[in-house]
């Protein structure tokens, strides 16, 4: 029998995972040998995954957007890596909806049985690596701005409120570009570089994105007009690009980024770093558990 280990964040998702812990030992010990471990603290799901990883098949990452980026920021940096699952805890759960997966995580854990596994591409900038998506400029204050009454009433429209709400607020900054097939040097107010199709929990740039094509969609918007803005809705509701003036789309595997003054990145909802950085996809990179039909 396969050897499974799950990570817990017992905190996330008010704590519905560990209320539904007992069902979910059951249906994964029907499949795996299966031991639990819990995070405390920042940093302990990365040590986790240092430990076990050598000698377990699969590690199963429970709890939200933060969770799993902590885990496959670990799992991406070593040379042998474990199939990853997930089994969604957070409010958004970007990751696990990109995969397909169920968003209840009893049902998520019977997709983990079944194993249907396969390679997805991850990005990584400088020396830290994402799933969903890369950005700077608005995007990094338009998902703090989305309330979760907001988001309750409006749904995936929330995101375009926000964006119509703060467009006063944003400063241009200077932006440089280069990648193999396309170069950018001038003003812009967001540019976000994306590797699946969620942000936030609803599908929102780049519907049609997908996990595994080799490919980055990128966007640049050059000013924070009006007109911009509906560009970019339209786009939302076609599900094409839909290029504006002041919206620049291209697709590539690796482009370097430069911003005056320095950006702070928001990389999966987390922000940690800052401008310039290298990106690049690494191409069916990391092996893990799809559900039936995969966000494409």
């Amino acid at each position: 029998m396969k050897k499974a280990a799950i990570i817990l964040n017992p905190a996330a998702g008010k704590k519905q995972l560990v209320k539904m812990l007992e069902e979910i030992k059951a249906i994964l010990k029907s499949a795996y040998h299966l031991k639990i471990y819990e995070t405390k603290t920042k940093g302990d799901g990365a040590a986790l995954v240092k430990e076990l990883a050598a000698d377990h098949d699969l590690i199963i990452g429970a709890g939200g957007d933060g969770t799993i980026y902590e885990l496959i920021n670990a799992l991406s940096s070593l040379k042998k890596r474990p199939t990853f699952a997930v089994l969604p805890g957070g409010t958004c759960n970007d990751f696990s909806r990109a995969l397909g997966l169920p968003q209840n995580p009893l049902k998520a854990a019977e997709h983990i049985v079944k194993g249907k596994t396969e390679a997805i591409d991850i990005g990584k900038s400088n020396t830290n690596y994402f799933s969903n998506f890369w950005g700077i400029g608005m995007i990094t204050s338009i998902s703090e701005q989305i309330s979760s009454a907001v988001k309750e009433n409006f749904g995936r429209l929330a995101y375009y409120l926000s964006t119509l709400q703060n467009l006063k607020d944003i400063t241009p900054f200077q932006l440089t570009v280069k990648s193999d097939s396309f170069t950018f040097n001038d003003q812009a107010v967001m540019m976000l570089v994306s590797n699946g199709p969620f942000i936030g929990g609803m599908r929102t740039f780049f519907s049609h994105n997908n996990i595994q094509d080799g490919k980055f969609d990128v966007l640049i918007i050059k000013e924070r007009s009006l007109e911009s803005f509906f560009s970019l809705v339209r786009s939302k509701f076609t599900n094409t690009p839909n290029l504006h003036d002041d919206l620049i789309y291209f697709q590539t595997n690796t482009l370097k980024v430069q911003a005056f003054p320095e950006q702070q990145i928001d990389c999966d909802g987390e922000r940690q770093f800052f401008t310039p950085s290298s990106i690049e996809l690494l191409s069916k990179h990391l092996n893990v558990i799809v559900g039936d039909k995969k966000a494409t």
